[in-house]
């Protein structure tokens, strides 16, 4: 079964929007755990636009699943993913001006930078993932630089799906066999729903865990956050 991890950067820009701390991101992820969420992820930016530095420390003991915490590898983010110790690091080059992520890693032009960043992680008993496009040749880089996994970004699957193109599945495929050729984790996110991501699932071989926050977030305004986890985890067995 595919694991579901909750990102709940939307719930602090919630937060953020109105002042003081309602609605509770520590809670709140307490709260995803208790409905059966198996992950907690969180990707703070260095404007702090919503999550903010201070969320992951306090995080650090109230996530009792897994723990993942995305970002881009400046200095200080780096810091501070070595002091917390998550489950999991994902990286992420996104502009700082980024409204989302919107792009993986050329991991052949950055070969060397996060190779040297991968492996700091790594003997600090932290694992990694590399997020990629689906492209072949990102998914051979990416293995060149001891990451542990990847996270396929689902951009361009969720917006084809949307339109009624299944096809749009097959570079994800295509990627999936090969990382599963070469011993690297899969992970998956961005734009995944309750739409589309049984389909995603369903064809995605070796598909460890996915990140969803936004769609699931959204939903969850109609339907109930506890209905949604449970909607995901079934989808996702």
């Amino acid at each position: 079964m595919t694991k579901l991890s909750v990102n709940i950067n939307k719930i602090a820009t919630l937060r953020n929007s109105r002042g003081g701390d309602v609605p509770n991101v520590v809670q709140f992820a307490k709260d995803v755990q208790r409905f059966g969420a198996e992950g907690v992820t969180i990707h703070p930016r260095p404007d702090e636009r919503h999550i903010r530095y201070q969320d992951a420390y306090d995080l650090k003991t109230e996530v009792y699943t897994e723990y993942n915490i995305e970002g881009n590898p400046i200095p200080k983010f780096v810091d501070m993913v070595l002091k917390i110790k998550p489950t999991q690091v994902t990286l992420v080059p996104d502009a700082v001006d980024a409204i989302t992520s919107n792009a993986g890693w050329d991991t052949l032009k950055h070969k060397d930078f996060l190779i040297d960043v991968i492996k700091e992680f790594k003997n600090n008993g932290i694992r990694t993932s590399i997020f990629v496009d689906p492209d072949l040749h990102q998914i051979e880089g990416a293995k060149a630089t001891g990451t542990d996994r990847i996270e396929l970004y689902t951009e361009a699957y969720a917006h084809q799906y949307r339109l009624g193109n299944k096809d749009a599945i097959n570079p994800y495929m295509e990627c999936a066999g090969l990382a599963n050729t070469m011993q690297l984790g899969i992970n998956a996110g961005h734009d995944l729903s309750l739409e589309n991501i049984k389909f995603f699932k369903e064809n995605i071989t070796g598909l460890l865990e996915v990140s969803i926050g936004h769609a699931l977030i959204a939903e969850s305004l109609y339907l109930g956050v506890e209905n949604v986890i449970a909607m995901y985890l079934d989808r996702l067995k």
